[in-house]
């Protein structure tokens, strides 16, 4: 590995990203789930009833992209959406039965998934290693 890739953030993530979305991947893709519909549906599970505005905010997704991923999501019965009772123009998007029916196996999954990952660090480090990537995320967003 060059010098630059050993020692740029933006590429060290990008690949943990990758590997962390391949090891996902393995774990949910048996649910019929994938690394893109997860984060959606984490967001629905914690909140149901959410625009896709306020996902593709939350997230920080292309609105293409979560429109996208809506509509595949609705097919494979994840999802419904339905109108939204203060605001003609909206509609409020729920997970269906079979996703709540899914939902703790696939957190299962991925916590797996983060422990395995990071089984290499101790828990002062794991503990480190979260706070500052939350840190680089706030910055980031803050632009």
């Amino acid at each position: 590995m060059s010098d630059f890739k050993r020692n740029s953030a933006g590429y060290l993530a990008n690949h943990m990203a990758r590997l962390f979305a391949n090891g996902l991947h393995r774990r949910i893709g048996p649910l019929g789930l994938s690394p893109a519909r997860f984060p959606v549906l984490l967001e629905l599970w914690e909140q149901d009833g959410l625009t896709q505005s306020e996902l593709v905010r939350r997230l920080d997704v292309e609105q293409a992209t979560m429109a996208n991923t809506l509509a595949r999501m609705e097919r494979d019965g994840l999802i419904e959406r339905r109108p939204s009772p203060d605001d003609r123009r909206a509609r409020l998007i729920f997970v269906t039965d079979r996703a709540r029916r899914l939902q703790g196996a696939a957190m299962a999954a991925a916590a797996a998934e983060n422990r395995q990952a990071l089984s290499g660090l101790s828990a002062d480090e794991q503990a480190a290693f979260i706070d500052l990537m939350t840190r680089v995320i706030a910055t980031m967003q803050r632009g």
